[in-house]
């Protein structure tokens, strides 16, 4: 049976008419007859009822057109789909983000992409931080990361998206509860709940060394692997948390956020393989670049 006979079968029973079913498929009207004349012969059925005035479908013709126009239709879905596929406008995109990027991020890069790439489906691994992402990429277990650099691994491609200061989440009943902004030495006595040091933070990396410009050296009290963990030990009232402004567009019950005059910066990027030439990341680079989602990096930010 020859794919094409299927759109000649249909054309048919749509127009009830050879003459006018051969020029809707810009062809001759007896190849058309001997072409359905062929498929009932494989089929073992007569599918049309023919009278010099009258072309009708049978009832097999009735049941046979129902199942073939869902098979031309997924076919037809299928070739789009490939193309789309080809084009770098469908398939499936694995990020990676670090924790506080999953508060203000993940949701603006989700919106847009719904917005200008809608056959694109998001892949979402949260809670990573930088060295992570590095391996996922590297290990093509990750398309595209959001990270905080320094990038160590060689043949990574990142550009800035943003750049966020450091800021304090403290217990509501703390005693900086009703300060409008604290300097990091006021934290000096604090005790700190920090990432893991194995982890290879580099906001741990920024809160030490702000820290540190303060004269004194941060009393890690609690370590974590995730953001949530961090705030929610803060909430319990077990110490503060230094962290990208990020995590202020997720309010947490029993936290409170305050401003760090003299605190550091931290960047956030986007990350990509040197050598990923998929259509899909081509077109992502290029809706971030139209709307304007990459930054210079500003001087002097960690």
């Amino acid at each position: 049976m020859e794919f094409r006979h299927l759109r000649y079968f249909v054309a048919v029973a749509e127009t009830r008419h050879f003459g006018k079913a051969a020029e809707r498929l810009h062809m001759a009207q007896p190849p058309l007859s001997q072409a359905i004349r062929r498929l009932e012969s494989e089929l073992g059925v007569e599918l049309f009822t023919r009278t010099t005035r009258q072309v009708a479908l049978t009832g097999a013709g009735e049941v046979f057109r129902t199942d073939v126009e869902r098979i031309l239709q997924a076919v037809d879905e299928a070739v789009a789909r490939v193309a789309r596929f080809a084009s770098g406008v469908e398939g499936v995109l694995r990020i990676g983000l670090t924790g506080s990027a999953s508060y203000r991020q993940l949701p603006a890069l989700a919106r847009l992409m719904k917005r200008e790439m809608p056959h694109v489906m998001l892949e979402v691994h949260t809670e990573m931080l930088t060295p992570a992402q590095e391996a996922g990429l590297i290990e093509r277990r990750l398309d595209v990361g959001v990270l905080r650099p320094p990038v160590r691994q060689e043949g990574i491609a990142h550009r800035s998206i943003a750049s966020e200061p450091l800021i304090v989440a403290v217990p509501e009943q703390h005693w900086l509860a009703d300060a409008e902004s604290v300097r990091v030495e006021q934290l000096r006595h604090e005790d700190f709940i920090m990432y893991g040091a194995a982890l290879g933070s580099v906001v741990n990396d920024a809160v030490v060394r702000s820290c540190l410009a303060s004269g004194f050296y941060p009393h890690r009290a609690y370590e974590v692997t995730e953001t949530s963990a961090a705030l929610a030990l803060v909430a319990a009232g077990l110490g503060v948390a230094v962290l990208p402004d990020s995590i202020r567009s997720a309010p947490r019950e029993g936290v409170l956020c305050k401003e760090i005059e003299d605190a550091l910066s931290v960047r956030l990027d986007l990350a990509w393989r040197e050598d990923d030439d998929s259509p899909l990341l081509r077109n992502l680079l290029k809706v971030l670049e139209q709307h304007d989602m990459f930054l210079e990096v500003p001087e002097g930010v960690a």
